[in-house]
């Protein structure tokens, strides 16, 4: 008589059940913190190459959003068409070679950016530098969660929560960059750690893999109650790429607004991107249906608010900005991402789910970040976002009945209205409006849409409406009957308007005056002759007794540089045989300075017509320069009111060092609405062996007149020795700035941009 044969066990009952949750969730959480960890890091590393252009992150977003997508869609395959062991090998093979772009660099031959196609150039640096790394780490994800839900424990039914878990790690990766890794470490040191945990990484998904290793036949769990096996239909695929498209793109958009006005940094980037991930974490958590809820009802109060701070203006506080920016921004997002976990599938279906998320999240990116800028002149997407986000909101009921054609009539009217600027159309009327009564106007649909918005903040029509009335007061402060061109570059949006009595011409950069000509006399009569001198340039600003400094430490004609162009207005500072050398990174500030028959702006054409420009990264052109060159250099080449980090640090200033001539003076105009930079100057001047003296006219300057565009401002005067200073040791305003012992240098290897604002806030 044969022997009982004993049943096998499953090889999902082998598997030890108290280990296998913490260790999957320990993976997916590193995994997700290295994802995200990499991010900043690595943008930070390549901002130089671009002039610290806000839209380096921008660019960069695509790329993460990109190699995501095709990370999901990788684990997608190996989930539908490889057993277990196959994907696991696979997948530590796929990591193994990762390592051998460890530590993270620039690429070789990704020194210097072309003059044209910046933004596929950056594409294409970070795919050769860090693309199969972060391929790898874009898969761990969704392919853990998979394989997880393969298991027989109790929690694989709905592995969804792991999601939450992966986006915990994000969130808190995001969040620990700018407020402690950044201000207390290196980029070298920060891509050492980064690759020892990306090597302990791999060996925590060698341990799953390990677990997992016999169950290649286990099938995933079986829908809950309320899911649907089937298989997605297209209809199902197409709504989750448009929830997830729309706060993808919008998340660019805020960043790139909010980063434009301070700086390209990592402190504004994660904030924006680490809430965005954090809705995740909620509408993915138990308690989704109640947060999603209280989302609904909330929205609409922070869409009110971000209007208020556009129409009724008075927000100067830079915390007050991103408070209301960034508000709007997490409850649109939080709205959109809980419709997409309520639309979920069964856990079948995970892979595929993640795969078209992905998918929306990468075309929300390239139309905000690549489309956008190339289709509009100024930047339409923003408000075009928030106005599709509320079509997002659950609850959506198209009116019907006897009102409802009148109802389509104002909608279509409004929608028309609102769009026709951002293609560059002027609608009769409304863009014609005198500036007073379009100011007038403004106030009037503020109170009304906020009024409406908070009576009836629970209909979906009233919110669409108001955010169409957001877009139309956006659109005509780029169109208004002053504005004569917005150009949009790869470095921002240019503006070029008169001011609202006509006597000036005026260049806007973002929101910050870049140069200002008059046009006409005080008694309104045409203006001919030399170009008087404006902003911050004025006869007796700081930059001008600079400038009669250094023609007395040269006792003759001098050779100077200008890094920024903006309208050219230092150009008026040349007296006859003396040079003058612009360094410019935008095309478009060139074309704007030099072409005063379109622009209205002469001060190049009439004062230095044979100034010489070089268009490129003034870091890495000034650097070509021959040693001793200039007798006098000026930096001002801020973006809008960003700062470029890299042209003032401890290296950027020792290669000016080195191009001026002896007894030479160094400029920095480092006038801010949001950071303290004059103690930032003085350490890189300390360390570079030089001294610093710092101007501050907030008081006292009789010249300075804004209705005539002479402004205040806080200008840095850097020299080799002090009696290089001459004139300026005992000048009015002047002050010897002191070097703050406990305060880091910055470097090309770090800065602390947060540290800067918060000296501001306190009045240093």
């Amino acid at each position: 008589m044969s022997a009982k044969k004993t049943p096998k066990k499953k090889a999902a009952e082998a598997l030890p059940l108290g280990v296998l949750l913490p260790l999957f969730m320990l993976a997916i959480f590193v995994s997700a913190a290295l994802l995200f960890f990499v991010q900043p890091m690595f943008a930070k590393m390549v901002l130089p190459r671009l002039g610290g252009t806000p839209a380096v992150w921008s660019v960069a977003m695509v790329f993460f959003q990109t190699v995501l997508l095709a990370g999901y869609a990788y684990a997608h395959f190996l989930t539908k068409h490889l057993q277990g062991r196959q994907a696991v090998m696979i997948h530590i093979a796929v990591m193994l070679a990762a390592i051998l772009f460890l530590p993270l660099s620039i690429a070789s031959g990704w020194n210097k950016a072309p003059a044209w196609g910046e933004a596929f150039w950056l594409l294409g640096l970070f795919t050769v530098s860090i693309g199969l790394p972060f391929f790898a780490l874009s898969a761990n994800g969704p392919l853990l969660q998979a394989w997880f839900a393969r298991t027989d424990h109790p929690a694989a039914k709905d592995p969804y929560f792991l999601y939450a878990a992966s986006n915990i790690g994000s969130f808190l990766a995001l969040l620990a960059y700018p407020f402690a890794v950044e201000p207390l470490t290196r980029l070298q040191q920060q891509t050492f750690g980064w690759s020892a945990g990306f090597i302990f990484l791999i060996v925590l998904i060698a341990a799953c893999g390990y677990l997992i290793w016999h169950t290649k036949d286990l099938k995933a769990a079986k829908p809950l109650k309320g899911e649907s096996a089937d298989k997605p239909t297209w209809a199902e695929a197409a709504v989750w790429i448009a929830l997830a498209a729309i706060p993808s793109g919008l998340l660019i958009a805020v960043t790139n607004h909010i980063s434009t006005d301070v700086a390209a940094v990592p402190f504004l980037w994660v904030v924006p991107l680490a809430l965005y991930l954090l809705t995740f974490v909620l509408v993915f958590s138990r308690f989704a249906p109640y947060v999603h809820q209280v989302a609904v009802i909330v929205q609409p109060l922070f869409i009110a608010a971000l209007i208020a701070s556009q129409v009724f203006e008075g927000f100067d506080s830079i915390f007050w900005i991103l408070t209301i920016h960034i508000a709007a921004f997490f409850f649109t997002a939080l709205v959109c991402h809980g419709e997409l976990a309520r639309l979920r599938p069964a856990p079948a279906h995970l892979t595929e789910f993640y795969m078209w998320m992905s998918a929306g999240g990468m075309i929300g990116g390239i139309a905000a970040a690549l489309v956008a800028p190339q289709l509009f002149n100024w930047v339409a997407e923003y408000p075009i976002l928030i106005v599709l986000a509320l079509l997002c909101r659950p609850g959506w009921v198209w009116p019907d009945g006897r009102y409802a054609p009148i109802f389509w009539i104002v909608l279509a009217l409004a929608a028309a209205a609102a769009l026709a600027p951002a293609f560059g159309y002027r609608v009769p009327l409304l863009s014609d409006l005198a500036p007073g009564n379009y100011t007038y106007m403004k106030w009037v649909i503020g109170f009304l849409l906020v009024a409406s918005i908070l009576i009836s903040f629970d209909s979906v029509k009233y919110a669409y409406l108001i955010a169409l009335c957001f877009l139309m007061i956006k659109a005509y402060e780029n169109i208004d009957s002053r504005t004569r061109a917005t150009l949009r570059s790869f470095f921002g949006v240019h503006k070029v308007t008169d001011s609202y009595d006509g006597r000036f011409r005026v260049l806007l950069h973002g929101t910050t005056i870049h140069g200002a000509q008059r046009m006409m006399t005080n008694d309104f009569k045409p203006y001919s002759g030399r170009p008087e001198l404006t902003t911050y340039y004025y006869k007796s600003a700081a930059i001008a007794q600079a400038v009669a400094q250094t023609r007395l430490n040269k006792n003759g004609p001098i050779n100077y540089a200008v890094v920024g162009l903006g309208t050219g207005t230092l150009a008026c500072h040349k007296q006859e045989k003396d040079t003058v050398h612009y360094y410019e990174i935008d095309p478009t500030t060139i074309e704007i300075a030099t072409n005063p028959k379109r622009y209205g702006f002469s001060f190049l054409a009439q004062c230095a017509p044979d100034a010489k420009i070089t268009l490129g990264d003034a870091r890495l052109t000034i650097a070509e320069a021959p040693d001793g060159s200039y007798d006098f250099i000026v930096i001002d080449a801020f973006s809008s009111d960003a700062i470029p980090i890299h042209l003032m640090t401890k290296e950027a200033v020792e290669t000016y060092k080195k191009k001026l001539a002896p007894r030479g003076i160094l400029v920095m105009h480092i006038s801010n609405r949001h950071l303290e930079l004059a103690s930032v100057v003085a350490g890189i001047a300390n360390a570079n062996g030089m001294v610093v003296r710092t101007h501050n006219t907030t008081d006292g300057d009789d010249e300075v007149n804004d209705e005539d565009y002479k402004f205040s401002g806080t200008v840095t005067a850097i020299v080799r020795k002090p009696e290089d200073f001459g004139a300026l040791n005992e000048a009015k305003h002047w002050k010897d700035e002191k070097v703050d012992p406990a305060q880091w240098v910055w470097t090309d290897d770090y800065s602390n941009v947060l540290g800067a604002m918060i000296r501001h806030s306190r009045g240093y």
